[in-house]
């Protein structure tokens, strides 16, 4: 785009936008902050030519204030605003660099364009309705080529930077509040498969830890007797003629149904005797949570006596965000800090992401299992969670201020060298550490601009703009 047009359009945006201290044609109106910035810079005298050549462009205060005109104009005192010509200023081009660097001849003028931008064309010099001159075009400025050229004034100017796209590893950190949940495989219950009588309990309580075998209680079930005087008769016939194995084996698994503990069996084979009372023992390891067993009560089947869990390994329940889930997967390593002990760190895994989502919060429950050696995590504990997502493979990245992304498209701008540059669509990957993985369009080692990367992008919709416009007067 040439310079001129840029300061047409300034100075028409700051006409409607206000601030302090523009004045169009004969009526002054506030001119914006950035914009009183910007021109005092460009209409500086120590810019100018050693005379004044080429068109009028506007008209500035003669005071050197932040007001300018389109047209004639004086100051409240009277004085008469400074002619500003193309030559001066931020240096017009009579020809566009990129004309000059492709060696075209001056004079050889395709069209004209509307210097407002506006998609109109016309093939010999005219004014649009404002009585601005339309903006030649010349020969060599629009190629086939979609990359734009910025001179070095330019870049300096609006603080262009570029980078090397590099490999790196991604790694993303997704946090999140747990809290502890005991494993339900490790949960089991005392209950007895037969009519019994509790003559005592052992001296547990809710809260103690016993061990696999440990004698919780002593019963009596009459049930539970007479099988066992049965396979005692059958031990003791199992050499008379009518008495085979079968029988044998059929008396045993009598017992076996009952719930009889082999130690008990072992006894009735060892002694041939029928105990009056059974040891009942633990079935695992573990806390007693639950105590209902009492001395001298009548148990009926299935009522539950003890509650026994082992929370060697316990779960930690996390609610991950739905845009959080591509990013994680089972068997993904996950560090715990319980906020009871916060100098302490626990590691653990994801054991499993549960399918269904949330609806009220548009989250996901995942369950990681944590070891719990020292017995000090507890059910209900409240837990910070930290999940290190990606892949050890490094990939190929750039700044994530390096990438334009209009929802539409995703794009960054590749420096070619000598102030050209190249718009090119991206396929984007992970994020992370203020990066962004490009899965195609960029190599290792290609120069990307990471800032001010918006204006030349806009100065290649513009040169797409006009092509198209240049296409379309063809007959």
């Amino acid at each position: 785009m040439r310079r001129s047009s840029i300061v047409f359009l300034i100075l028409a945006a700051a006409s409607i936008a206000g601030g302090s201290g523009l004045a169009v044609g004969r009526s002054n109106y506030p001119l914006p902050t950035w914009l009183s910035a910007v021109l005092p810079a460009m209409a500086d005298p120590g810019h100018a030519s050693a005379a004044q050549t080429g068109p009028i462009i506007y008209y500035r205060d003669p005071d050197g204030a932040p007001k300018y005109s389109l047209a004639p104009a004086k100051t409240s005192s009277g004085k008469q605003y400074l002619v500003v010509k193309s030559s001066e200023d931020v240096n017009f081009e009579e020809v566009p660099e990129s004309v000059a660097a492709k060696g075209a001849e001056p004079g050889r003028i395709k069209f004209y364009r509307n210097p407002m931008g506006l998609p109109d064309t016309s093939p010999t010099p005219k004014k649009d309705s404002m009585g601005m001159d339309y903006l030649p075009v010349y020969e060599g400025e629009q190629d086939g080529d979609s990359s734009v050229k910025v001179s070095a004034g330019k870049l300096q100017k609006a603080g262009v930077r570029t980078e090397a796209a590099e490999l790196r590893t991604l790694n993303t950190t997704v946090r999140a509040p747990g809290t502890v949940q005991q494993d339900e495989r490790r949960v089991s219950v005392v209950s007895l498969r037969f009519e019994g009588f509790i003559d005592t309990v052992a001296d547990v309580t809710t809260g103690s830890q016993v061990r696999k075998g440990q004698p919780l209680m002593r019963v009596y079930g009459p049930n539970l007797s007479s099988a066992a005087a049965e396979y005692l008769s059958v031990l003791n016939a199992r050499s008379d003629a009518g008495i085979g194995g079968q029988g044998l084996k059929g008396a045993r698994r009598r017992l076996e149904n009952l719930g009889a503990p082999d130690a008990f069996i072992a006894d009735i084979e060892r002694t041939r005797e029928i105990p009056v009372y059974l040891n009942w023992p633990a079935p695992q390891d573990g806390e007693i949570v639950e105590r209902t067993a009492v001395n001298g009560m009548r148990a009926a089947p299935g009522d539950i006596l003890f509650r026994i869990v082992d929370r060697g390994l316990v779960w930690v329940m996390v609610d991950v965000a739905e845009r959080d889930l591509a990013l994680l997967k089972v068997g993904q390593k996950v560090v715990v800090r319980p906020r009871a002990y916060p100098d302490r760190l626990f590691t653990g895994k994801i054991a499993m992401i549960y399918p269904n989502l949330k609806p009220e919060t548009r989250t996901a429950r995942v369950r990681i299992e944590l070891p719990n050696p020292d017995d000090v995590l507890r059910p209900d504990m409240y837990a910070d969670v930290e999940i290190a997502t990606g892949a050890e493979t490094p990939v190929v990245t750039v700044s994530s201020s390096a990438v334009i992304d209009s929802g539409e498209r995703q794009l960054v701008l590749l420096d070619k060298g000598d102030g050209r540059f190249e718009p090119r669509a991206v396929k984007l990957g992970r994020r992370g550490d203020g990066r962004v993985e490009i899965k195609e369009g960029v190599a290792e080692s290609d120069k990307v601009v990471v800032s001010a990367n918006f204006l030349i992008d806009a100065e290649s919709n513009l040169k797409a703009a006009l092509k198209g416009l240049d296409a379309g007067g063809k007959p």
